[in-house]
């Protein structure tokens, strides 16, 4: 039997009617028959994202291909209507070409965040709108409550599957019109649920983060896109003495060890990437230890003021990673975040940093990109 969930909807004419982002997973296809058994007018939506002939199929990939026609199959099983929309230029232009830039930048991008936040909660939760939906509901792992500046967010039950360190851009605005009916299931128990139902994506292998990357190669997405990112550089010591040359600094990340083609005797880290010299510098595993992040683009949904506060939090710098203790630190020109432990290694501009409450860790406050502050 399908449990019965309540959406929280209050729409005094009728129960409510919500659209489904259905990307043809085995999330989102129950997120959809969840809304369709507790009586919602359900309409299912799936986005084609890239050309899988382009980007060939790979097990896990979502969005394109065999994807559509999975969702496809199980809104016909759910007997609910269900549309394609193209959004292939607005995913290049929003996303893939955002991936290329980070790199160019000397970053370490997380395209996911962006998909959600420029894609998934912008442009399809005004399709939302359009069809006069009380609701936009997807199939993230994350939970949100009415609270006292409207609804909050709050990491899943299953915290194996949390996705809030990729939904932190998520604005009050969309939390108020977005729900996540997954939240309070674990995997496996949605697993189950897709199977007594009869979805043939009961056991589909979950989507990966970089869908659009053939093979993981990403590289090979560089090349094509930002052609400019293999302009040849300078490794270099932290004293800034030569040691060799590079074919582009889109080939580095911050922490990374093997493949530099170094023979010092010594374990070299990538410590620093200087898109403006194109210098990439290499030190000890002790030279990758940080104290304070600078942060960027920093969305706040937590209840009180934001600006020139301190307060204390838990932060998540890695979506693998557990929370930890940190003082976050807001003033008019600048966010920042000192750790409690003094000092982590292997971080990366580009990845985010994601806020928690510090007395009910569950509850998600918003975060920001790391930056490299001398170059601003």
């Amino acid at each position: 039997m399908i449990p019965k969930i309540d959406l929280d909807i209050h729409n005094p004419s009728k129960k409510g009617r919500v659209v489904v982002a259905m990307s043809g997973g085995v999330d989102s296809s129950v997120a959809a028959a969840l809304a369709k058994s507790s009586g919602y007018e359900t309409i299912g939506i799936t986005l084609q994202l890239y050309d899988s002939g382009s980007s060939p199929k790979k097990k896990g990939s979502c969005c394109a291909g065999q994807d559509i026609y999975d969702a496809k199959k199980v809104a016909s099983l759910l007997d609910i209507p269900h549309y394609v929309l193209d959004y292939e230029k607005i995913f290049k232009k929003k996303v893939i070409d955002d991936f290329a830039l980070s790199y160019e930048r000397g970053e370490t991008p997380i395209p996911c965040v962006l998909c959600n936040e420029k894609v998934k909660f912008d442009d399809l939760f005004k399709v939302a709108k359009d069809l006069d939906a009380d609701a936009l509901v997807t199939g993230h792992y994350i939970s949100s409550h009415k609270g006292r500046m409207g609804r909050a967010m709050y990491r899943a039950k299953d915290i194996e599957r949390d996705q809030s360190y990729f939904l932190f851009k998520t604005t009050r605005e969309q939390l108020d019109f977005l729900r996540f009916p997954l939240g309070s299931f674990t995997k496996p128990e949605i697993r189950k649920i897709a199977e007594e139902i009869g979805l043939e994506v009961s056991q589909k292998p979950d989507s990966q983060d970089i869908c659009f990357v053939p093979d993981g190669k990403y590289t090979s997405v560089l090349s094509k896109l930002k052609p400019e990112g293999y302009k040849k550089g300078n490794v270099v010591s932290k004293g800034g003495d030569f040691l060799a040359e590079h074919n582009g600094i889109v080939n580095f990340t911050i922490g990374q060890r093997r493949g530099l083609g170094l023979a010092v005797g010594e374990p070299l880290y990538v410590i620093d990437i200087n898109p403006i010299t194109l210098d990439v510098t290499v030190g000890s595993k002790e030279d990758l230890k940080k104290e304070i992040l600078h942060l960027r683009d920093v969305n706040w949904i937590g209840d009180d003021e934001f600006i020139n506060q301190t307060y204390k939090v838990k932060v998540k710098i890695g979506s693998t990673l557990n929370l930890e203790g940190a003082d976050l630190v807001s003033t008019k020109d600048s966010v920042s975040v000192k750790l409690d432990s003094g000092i982590r290694e292997g971080i990366s501009p580009g990845q985010a940093c994601v806020f928690y409450d510090n007395q009910n860790s569950s509850r998600v406050l918003g975060g920001g990109w790391i930056y490299d502050n001398r170059l601003s």
